[in-house]
């Protein structure tokens, strides 16, 4: 199986968000599991199908994250050598051509990106376009509203 590349940063935040899941919430649902219980009929307890419920759905979490994290290549792109380029994990300095605006967006993987926050997937169209372009070029792609046009002011690598 191919891996995922990540950033460093999304990396971190999948794996403390397990080690949260592990020791804070499995054990608090272990435990509403237990006080449940202790109340009697199993049948007509709300309580104890609830916390069953959430303790399905944290588990689910802790198998997804699991399996996300021994696929993943964790990209450091401060050690990457790109010579200006823009790659995966470069954030991005763009002035929109349409509209006159300057925009930032971060190239980071499928899982961490969050366009409110300026993360882009690399596999967007956006960044498949601006992979590879220097400061100074004009890049131009599909977006579902149209063709975009944009100017890269500044790449750079944090």
């Amino acid at each position: 199986m191919n891996k995922v590349p990540m950033t460093v940063r999304g990396a971190e935040l999948l794996r403390e968000e397990l080690r949260k899941l592990k020791s804070e919430e499995r054990p608090r649902i272990i435990e509403a599991i237990a006080e449940a219980r202790a109340h009697g009929d199993l049948k007509e307890n709300a309580e104890y199908h609830a916390a069953k419920d959430q303790q399905g759905f944290v588990e689910a979490r802790i198998k997804e994250i699991e399996a996300k994290l021994s696929n993943i290549q964790v990209i450091d792109v401060t050690t990457v050598d790109a010579k200006g380029k823009i790659v995966f994990g470069a954030t991005v300095e763009l002035l929109d051509e349409q509209t006159g605006k300057e925009i930032v967006y971060r190239i980071v993987g499928e899982d961490e990106a969050d366009i409110k926050d300026g993360l882009i997937s690399f596999t967007s169209p956006i960044a498949r376009a601006l992979i590879g372009k220097n400061e100074g070029d004009d890049v131009s792609f599909s977006a579902p509203g149209g063709e975009r046009r944009y100017e890269v002011i500044q790449v750079r690598y944090v």
